[in-house]
């Protein structure tokens, strides 16, 4: 089995996970209620800012079984989608970059500096899920996207909002694979109250292997408004309901005019 990027965690993959059920009859366009809901949110988010990219510092954790470590993180993003990470352990530094310019592509690099290519399938979700606020931005003006309202919901003891979105595709879905929208599908979990991001949701997938979901979830702590944003200053990755990733913000600036080289793929 090949390996993936650091976010999604080389070990994890050698775990069996449930499958999450693929959705087989998709609905044209967006319900009501979850178009709503989104704009709600992103408007709880930005207020009325425009959020062109984002650069987020501070301190990582990184739990792989016995292997916990810690360091400093460096995560960026732009609108369209596209990230970049850089997380300097004990252990070295290790990279992941995620490239929507123009033909979807990404790398990632561990301690030894091999550059490895991310798999497409891999780029259809979220790579940009320590930023929710561009996550939702990014669904909310395209046309490529469907979202259905799945229902009022308690996560960890929270009442939530959850939403499900998707992309959609001129292209026929593979015979005998799971469809695009399957691929593309990112669940979201709006604080009921204040309409902030509680979590997302999406699968991740062996290289060779796109039957398999690899269960992901990002959790959002501690929002604070920063030049009219809010931001979550904890956040949370698991995979397969463990803690895999755990970041701290200590600064956080958007619209420095990042440009696409910034997420050069190796």
């Amino acid at each position: 089995m090949s390996q993936v990027p650091i976010a999604f965690l080389v070990s994890f993959l050698l775990i069996a996970v449930p499958s999450f059920p693929q959705q087989s009859s998709q609905a044209s366009t967006s319900s009501v209620s979850a178009a709503s809901l989104l704009r709600s949110s992103l408007g709880a988010i930005t207020g009325n800012t425009s959020v062109a990219d984002v650069t987020l510092s501070g301190t990582a954790r990184r739990i792989v079984g016995s292997d916990d470590q810690t360091g400093t993180a460096l995560l960026q993003a732009s609108s369209n989608g596209s990230a970049h990470l850089v997380l300097n352990l004990s252990s070295g530094t290790w990279t992941e970059t995620a490239n929507l310019y123009s033909a979807p592509s990404g790398s990632w690099s561990a301690p030894d500096s091999v550059s490895h290519a991310v798999a497409y399938h891999n780029l259809l979700a979220e790579s940009t899920w320590f930023s929710p606020g561009i996550a939702i931005a990014r669904r909310v003006s395209s046309t490529n996207y469907v979202a259905t309202y799945i229902g009022h919901e308690t996560l960890n003891g929270q009442a939530v909002e959850h939403i499900s979105a998707w992309s959609t595709s001129s292209l026929p879905d593979p015979p005998g694979g799971p469809t695009f929208a399957h691929l593309s599908q990112v669940d979201f979990y709006f604080d009921s109250t204040t309409l902030l991001p509680a979590a997302i949701n999406f699968n991740v997938h062996p290289d060779n292997n796109t039957l398999l979901d690899i269960p992901v979830q990002v959790l959002f702590f501690d929002y604070r408004s920063v030049s009219g944003v809010q931001v979550p200053f904890h956040i949370q990755k698991l995979i397969n309901s463990s803690l895999v990733l755990e970041f701290q913000f200590s600064s956080v600036s958007f619209n420095s005019g990042l440009s696409a080289s910034t997420f050069n793929t190796l």
